[in-house]
């Protein structure tokens, strides 16, 4: 599941139905994009559907018609008007179940909001978080004020303004803290910045062990010690800032996000149980096939069927 990039994006899209790769001096400091739903849905009816895989960019989607979302390990069915973030950490997927769809997405990347920032990246937003909640429900009012947001983007991206990116970036800013702000509250009080800083670090050197592409590939990192090894930091006091930040200890997380990855490639590949269990870093089959039912309630086969 090697991340698709943007270029791969643009050959997928209709003819004429938005924009190309920034060119000159706007690729130095990034790329942004923004579409029109219905004009994509109008101009491509004959495009394949849409693969399950990571994106090397950003994506956030402001969409109303009944449709399929498939992210991680999650399905869900969705009718009314939705805003989704998605990000290069997790694959996903949008299936339109009837032609009746409206809104708008924008594309980006990590580089173009660099200069407008600040001291909040990107990873440290719940909305990008792998295991956060992507999905927000909204009411038609909400729906109305995040339109206003993407119109003004899609009347600004063919511009001739010479700061034109500059008011890109802050309305897409404006869009990200919206999202950020319909999120559910956290249930305990913001961590300590520095915890929260190791929180994060571990987080992307989490992901950045996956994806896994071939049935050669091994995970590099298994076990706390070993994560704790690479942040240069105690596994104990490790262990006692994630289960602070986030509830959980280093070895559940572990877990977790190697059962999410194993419940992706039985979904996904045509692997066999034991490539599967090899990629993961397991003895063999059967401590896998253990670790899976402890994770699921089922064994590898069944969750497949």
């Amino acid at each position: 599941m090697k991340p698709k990039s943007l270029e791969e994006l643009y050959l997928n899209l209709a003819p004429g139905a938005g924009g190309g790769l920034l060119p000159g001096p706007a690729r130095e400091v990034g790329h942004f994009n923004v579409f029109n739903v219905a004009d994509l849905m109008l101009a491509g009816r004959d495009r394949p559907p849409m693969t399950f895989d990571r994106r090397s960019f950003y994506k956030i989607s402001l969409i109303r018609g009944r449709s399929r979302i498939e992210y991680a390990d999650q399905v869900v069915e969705v009718a009314g008007p939705t805003l989704w973030f998605a990000s290069h950490r997790v694959p996903y997927r949008w299936q339109p179940q009837d032609e009746a769809q409206s809104g708008y997405f924008c594309v980006f990347t990590a580089e173009f909001l660099l200069p407008a920032k600040g001291g909040v990246g990107l990873e440290e937003l719940a909305v990008f978080q792998p295991g956060g909640c992507p999905l927000v429900l909204l009411t038609d009012a909400q729906f109305a004020a995040l339109e206003v947001i993407f119109e003004k983007m899609n009347q600004e991206i063919t511009s001739d303004y010479i700061h034109k990116y500059d008011l890109l970036r802050a309305y897409l800013l404006e869009l990200i803290h919206a999202g950020q702000k319909l999120q559910p509250a956290p249930a305990a009080a913001p961590a300590h910045h520095a915890a929260a800083r190791l929180a994060a670090r571990f987080a992307d050197l989490l992901e950045r062990q996956f994806p896994l592409e071939t049935p050669q590939q091994r995970l590099r990192l298994r076990t706390a010690q070993d994560y704790a090894g690479q942040l240069a930091v105690h596994v104990n006091h490790l262990n006692r800032v994630l289960k602070e930040t986030t509830g959980l200890t280093t070895t559940a997380l572990l877990a977790s996000r190697v059962a999410q990855e194993a419940k992706m490639l039985l979904k996904h590949t045509s692997w066999s149980v034991s490539e599967i269990a090899d990629s993961l870093g397991f003895a063999d089959a059967a401590h896998f096939c253990n670790f899976f039912k402890r994770q699921t309630r089922l064994v590898p086969g069944a969750f497949r069927e």
